[in-house]
């Protein structure tokens, strides 16, 4: 890969990723608001919130998969770790891209399958928040394309004495 692309690559993801751990941090708050609500609600004014509990649970599906392509782009996954550090030069090479196959294959299909139930419960809403359920089945799409951006960028960015396993611990 040229080095003109790779920095395109990561300006991208630096750029993507950045936005869905943002936007996780957001629907964490908003889930952390709505759970709050709920208890007050259910507990102090008696009267249970007929749509805080869907909102909690819809932020945080959409904080998961927007959150996945920073684990992604970090090593922050299950690891191969004693056969990463095991391996040298092109033998390491070869184990980081079946890695990222896997993951492009896996968020792929994840890709598809959540496409097709978003168009496919477009017309359904989801109980309490009078909205299209598909709004909640477009998070796993959305995810998979941050997930596929942030592994592309995690296998760009080999710099010599970067090794993901060990980063973070001191």
């Amino acid at each position: 890969m040229t080095r003109g692309l790779a920095r395109a690559v990561l300006g991208i993801d630096r750029i993507t990723t950045q936005a869905a751990l943002l936007a996780a941090c957001f629907a964490l708050a908003v889930a952390v608001t709505a759970g709050a609500w709920q208890v007050f609600t259910r507990f102090l004014l008696e009267a249970p919130s007929p749509w805080s509990e869907a909102l909690v649970r819809q932020a945080l599906v959409w904080m998961v998969l927007l959150g996945v392509a920073g684990a992604i782009r970090q090593g922050s996954l299950v690891a191969i770790d004693v056969a990463r550090m095991a391996l040298k030069g092109r033998a390491r090479l070869v184990l980081d891209i079946i890695i990222f196959a896997a993951i492009v294959l896996l968020f792929a299909v994840l890709f598809w399958f959540g496409w097709e139930m978003a168009r496919r419960v477009r017309f359904q809403s989801i109980a309490g928040l009078e909205v299209s359920i598909a709004w909640g089945y477009a998070a796993i799409p959305v995810g998979s394309v941050f997930a596929i951006i942030g592994a592309l960028a995690a296998l760009v960015d080999r710099s010599p004495g970067k090794d993901h396993a060990t980063e973070g611990q001191v």
